[in-house]
């Protein structure tokens, strides 16, 4: 199989979905890979040493698109690229579709066949711990003064009191930035929906942190008090309320800083999407941190680890096929968004109002011994295609 490693275009994006190491693999198991120039420059590997693993280095994306059976990238599949699409061809990449109608237009009308990354994960995607580490991080430095913030230190100083930080959601990005703001010196409370996460986590940390429950009572209660709020919690799409209101963070102290990773429009009234070219503004007196893409800033370390975690999905589908590939792999199943023209992603049938056939059903493979795994979301869709049954025999 051809396989095409895709320079990511999206602004302040820096990663690289295959390091070197991840074409030797591929190249060993038989298949043909080329690598976008440039690709991975920013993330520190050169055309050279690709070349060196043995792909083939293609001088724009235009030629990945046009050569390659199967293609990759970190991002989302941006609109310039929406004509290279192939019928038939198989991507992977970060596509976040329940957000992105436009995006899932594109795919259904080309006809190819989809995985979208975030949901393929089964022990949590590296760019989650990523995102955490580092998001802490910034939290940080946008509080320094020269960026409105208080100007104060995570440690503190003799005489000077500590940051005292939030961090909404303790998954894998939550415990991320946990872990950074502990070990920098902040006093840390974090806030979750489950009891055994918070024993789990308070427990981790022999009770140097505090725990509450969240909701919206606790978060009026300590946000006055806080100087640093994280933002990790998944936000329902279609949920009807805000989780912090603009007025709960205009009752946040001056020069604090909201760092939202998760950047899901109708969590944070006062959010708004940015980059890393500019990446804070002011809202109520509050700093707020709200780029997409946080990896990105740190792609080095972030392309290593996520490319090594994807690889096993690389193999699987290169070397089974996707209708193989899927039985083997529960999480890769989930993650199927579109197959040649029909929409397979529960969330997004649900969330959009589109019609869906299962991944299973679609691909032939339901009365198999499938790999299980849990559903992505709480979103559920009955909407499936009324001609389902007649789609199955020209689909698999």
């Amino acid at each position: 199989m051809k396989f095409g490693v895709l320079k990511d275009i999206k602004i302040g994006e820096y990663r690289v979905i295959a390091t070197p190491t991840e074409v030797d693999a591929l190249v060993r198991d038989g298949h043909e890979v080329y690598v976008c120039t440039g690709a991975g420059e920013k993330a520190g590997f050169d055309d050279a040493e690709y070349e060196a693993a043995g792909a083939k280095i293609a001088p724009d994306n235009e030629t990945i698109w046009m050569t390659c059976d199967f293609v990759a990238k970190v991002k989302e599949i941006e609109p310039s690229e929406y004509d290279l699409l192939r019928e038939g061809q198989i991507i992977y990449t970060c596509i976040h579709p329940a957000a992105h109608r436009e995006e899932v237009d594109a795919l259904l009308a080309h006809k190819v066949i989809a995985f979208t990354a975030e949901d393929s994960h089964r022990y949590g995607s590296p760019n989650c711990e990523a995102a955490g580490k580092a998001g802490a991080f910034m939290g940080l430095w946008s509080m320094m003064s020269f960026n409105g913030g208080s100007g104060k230190f995570a440690s503190g100083l003799a005489g000077a009191p500590v940051v005292r930080a939030i961090v909404c959601g303790a998954g894998v990005v939550g415990r991320a930035a946990v872990e950074v703001l502990v070990n920098m010196g902040c006093a840390v409370t974090v806030l979750d929906v489950s009891v055994g996460i918070l024993r789990e986590i308070s427990s981790k940390y022999q009770g140097k942190i505090s725990t509450m429950f969240s909701n919206r009572y606790n978060l009026q209660k300590i946000l006055p008090e806080t100087d640093l709020v994280i933002n990790s919690v998944r936000w329902p799409k279609n949920a009807s309320d805000y989780m912090i209101t603009r007025e709960m963070v205009a009752s946040m102290r001056r020069g604090s800083v909201i760092v939202d990773i998760s950047n899901d429009y109708g969590c944070i009234e006062t959010f708004r999407e940015t980059t890393h070219d500019d990446p804070i503004y002011i809202e109520e007196g509050v700093v707020h941190y709200c780029v997409s893409n946080i990896p990105g800033a740190i792609a080095g370390s972030t392309s290593v680890s996520y490319a090594a975690a994807v690889l096993p999905h690389f193999q699987n589908i290169m070397n089974n096929g996707v209708a193989g590939a899927c039985v083997k792999d529960g999480f890769l199943r989930r993650s199927l968004t579109a197959y040649k023209g029909y929409l397979t992603h529960e969330e997004t049938s649900g969330i959009q109002g589109r019609p869906w056939i299962p991944p299973e059903k679609i691909l032939g493979i339901e009365n198999e011994a499938l790999d299980p795994a849990p559903k992505t979301t709480v979103t559920v869709s009955d909407n499936y295609y009324e001609c389902m049954a007649s789609i199955l025999p020209t689909s698999v």
